[in-house]
């Protein structure tokens, strides 16, 4: 059974910076790419970040790009995203999931609220 259990998110002033993580279990996460989505209070989920298999290669949506990295650790079937110069506009719920899935093969989410 595909499991994604995302943890780290709170609330966080504005310019502020936090870290999510989640764990991966029940399919071959080193050999999968993974993506972050983010769902914003009232509004559709949108892709935010699409990590490869290669740590290094790493793509993200214009709105976060420059503030956002991604980045994981395939030993500990771990994903994380380090956020920072956070704004208002990125509060959402976020959520990993498996690249391809179209954020349907996704965790149960971790609440971010960045406060004015």
């Amino acid at each position: 059974e595909i499991r994604l259990v995302e943890s780290g998110g709170g609330v966080v002033e504005s310019g502020g910076s936090l870290r999510l993580s989640c764990l991966a279990s029940g399919f071959t996460f080193s050999n999968t790419d993974m993506a972050w989505f983010r769902q914003p209070p009232g509004k559709r989920l949108m892709w935010v970040s699409t990590i490869r298999v290669n740590p290094a290669d790493a793509t993200y949506a214009d709105d976060v790009k420059g503030r956002f990295t991604a980045s994981r650790h395939n030993a500990n079937n771990s994903l994380y995203l380090q956020m920072d110069d956070l704004e208002p506009t990125d509060t959402a719920t976020y959520y990993c999931a498996i690249a391809g899935s179209g954020g349907t093969a996704r965790g149960q989410g971790t609440q971010v609220t960045v406060s004015p």
